[in-house]
Parts: structure tokens; sequence; C-alpha cells
């Protein structure tokens, strides 16, 4: 028996609201008003993503509305007086864009949205094709694993396999994510490591490690 990984594909949201390049402002704007969302990929053919557009893209329109920029402002900021100026999908999105693969780990699409600053990345397959929309929301959807999941998840992943010897003597109590660990174990040296690796299974919130040594086994 292997214990449940969490990937992407567990937690992104299948039903996925998209636009054709083609699609105009207002429908845009009009999309993400009624499905109350920030952000649209932009999909062709059988849906494969080739942009997203946001608020961001959008609220550009209205902060050139009342005034021209100057040569020098389009030259420092080509981009997004040239979305201000667009009226089309094709021409506000962002492209390519920040994907993710439904296998990918749900730290991996964390660090993916923190480091290319966005708050939602669709999901697709080998062939670009979307498959769903994985949001930050969605990411916390693991730290509402029952605590008892989340326990046999440590015992079986982690103590288990460190603490051959050793295992049954060592208790595995969560409470509210938080992973206690308690007991007597035969190598101290690998009390850090169980630590740790208590830490990366999906859904805990924090751990207590009170493992002690015990050199007589």
């Amino acid at each position: 028996m292997t214990s449940q990984v969490f990937t992407v594909g567990y937690v992104m949201t299948r039903k996925v609201v998209a636009v054709r390049p083609g699609a105009e402002f207002k429908e845009i704007a009009a999309t993400m008003a009624r499905w109350k969302v920030t952000a649209l990929p932009v999909i062709e053919g059988e849906g494969r993503v080739v942009g997203v557009v946001s608020e961001a893209d959008l609220i550009l329109k209205e902060e050139f509305h009342d005034h021209r920029p100057g040569l020098v402002e389009q030259v420092r900021r080509r981009e997004a007086t040239a979305k201000a100026g667009a009226d089309r999908a094709a021409d506000l999105m962002t492209s390519p864009a920040v994907t993710v693969g439904p296998d990918a780990t749900l730290p991996q699409a964390a660090r993916l949205m923190a480091t290319r600053h966005v708050k939602r990345l669709p999901v697709v397959d080998e062939h670009g094709t979307i498959q769903g929309i994985v949001s930050r929301s969605d990411l916390l959807k693991v730290f509402l694993r029952p605590d008892a999941e989340i326990a046999d998840a440590v015992r079986h992943d982690v103590v288990t396999p460190l603490f051959p010897l050793s295992h049954a003597r060592i208790g595995v109590r969560v409470e509210a994510g938080v992973v206690t660990l308690s007991g007597a174990v035969t190598d101290a040296a690998l009390v850090p490591l169980a630590e740790r690796l208590a830490r990366a299974v999906d859904g805990v919130v924090d751990v207590r490690c009170r493992l002690t040594s015990d050199a007589q086994g």
C-alpha cells in the first residue's frame, strides 16, 4: 500500500472558462465578471493554450484612458501602452502562457506562481491542451486533509522506512495538521531527517519532534 500523493491534477479545477484569441475587450471583461475570475486562458484549436489575459492586462486601458503617453513613456512601457490600445484577446494576452502539468507537485506549482507573480496557472497536457486551472486557493485544499490520513501517511512514508527496528515504539499524533513524533529510536542521527520528511507530507502544517535516542534498541 502506498499513501496518496497530491499533485496539481488532484486539486485543480477541471471546469475551465476560457476565451478565443478573437474575443473582444468587453466580452473578456464580462466573462471575468460573470465567473468571478481574475484571469482567463486564451485557447485556439482543440484547446491549446496560447496565452493568458488578466485583469492587469485590461486595466491598462483605464490607466491610459485620460492621457496620451509621450514618446519616452511609450518606449519605456512599450508592452503596456500597446495593450492599452488593444481590443482583442490576441493582443491583450501575455504569451507564452505560464502553465503547469497535472503531474507537478503542489510545492512546484506554488513556487512557479511565486516566481512568475501569477495567481492562477492553466494546467496543460504534453501537447499544451488545457486540462484545468489551478489557483492559490486550490493549492490550499491539501490542508483540508483529515488528521487521521496525515498520521497514516507519516507513519507509512517516514517512520516505518526510517526506523524499521523501532517504528512500533514511535508515536505519531496529528492535531489540526500539526504532527507530533514521540518515542525512542535506535539511530538518533536519523531524527532530523524524520522531522524534515514529515514536514514534506501533504497536509502537514507543522512538526513537533520529541524523538529520543535509545542506543540499546
